[in-house]
């Protein structure tokens, strides 16, 4: 909390005690609303506001669209909110002083489907109006909404482009193949000595080789149906940014 107070400090301009002057109270309020313990939209956006010398009603068009969403929820104490509400609320509240960058870290982890592309939704709109936003995120579609995209693995970055520039990038044919028996497929495909990789996707193996051509495609089949596979379909298919993550 000590190193939050810090950066609000900053952040506001503010010296240590003008921001004792504001914040005593939004601290404390705060930790109340991590307990659950206070309504979510007249307490905590409020509070906020007033640490960068503004208020709700003076930026309110700015998270009108958002907060309408969290407003029939109003009587709900923030723990008591769902996931997708509890990252709406935050929103609100990091919007409330017009930032010029707005940061946010895995906003929607553990967020359902439907809450998540209403929150991507909610970002678009603020890019529209000029706001730069920096995502951090572990689902592949969501990184492919963005502008450009960085891939991570273990604290490196292993590509920086736009999502159609690292699409692109895949030098390789990819392959979508099912079957009835899709475990035991997996396992028989890694095995086939021209693959070059095979992850299951979905409902599809997605399926690389060292080798194209209708010579590997025909050697196979003939594999695979030695295997004792009858109902296996193959197709080609565009690569997607998760297919270039996992090729890196």
């Amino acid at each position: 909390m000590k190193t939050i107070i810090k950066d609000l400090r900053t952040a506001a301009g503010l010296t240590q005690q003008q921001l004792a002057n504001r914040v005593r109270v939004t601290v404390r309020t705060i930790n109340s609303i991590e307990r659950g313990e206070y309504n979510p939209s007249l307490v905590l956006a409020y509070k906020i506001a007033q640490v960068f010398h503004t208020t709700v009603e003076e930026n309110y068009e700015r998270i009108r669209v958002i907060y309408e969403q969290i407003a029939p929820f109003k009587q709900r104490r923030a723990g008591a909110l769902s996931g997708g509400m509890k990252q709406k609320l935050a929103l609100s509240c990091a919007l409330i002083h017009r930032p010029d960058v707005l940061f946010l870290d895995e906003p929607t982890t553990g967020v359902d489907p439907v809450s998540r592309s209403e929150f991507w939704d909610m970002l678009d709109r603020l890019k529209r109006q000029g706001i730069t936003i920096l995502v951090s995120t572990p689902y592949m579609d969501e990184a492919s909404r963005c502008d450009r995209i960085a891939l991570v693995r273990s604290g490196e970055c292993l590509s920086i482009d736009t999502p159609v520039g690292i699409r692109t990038s895949f030098d390789r044919r990819l392959y979508a193949v099912r079957c009835a028996s899709m475990y035991k497929l997996l396992g028989d495909l890694r095995e086939f000595p021209d693959t070059n990789s095979c992850f299951a996707f979905g409902d599809a193996h997605h399926l690389t080789l060292r080798r194209d051509g209708e010579d590997v495609m025909r050697r196979l089949q003939e594999y695979l149906k030695g295997k004792g596979y009858a109902d296996v379909s193959i197709e080609r298919l565009e690569p997607s940014v998760e297919d270039c993550f996992m090729a890196l």
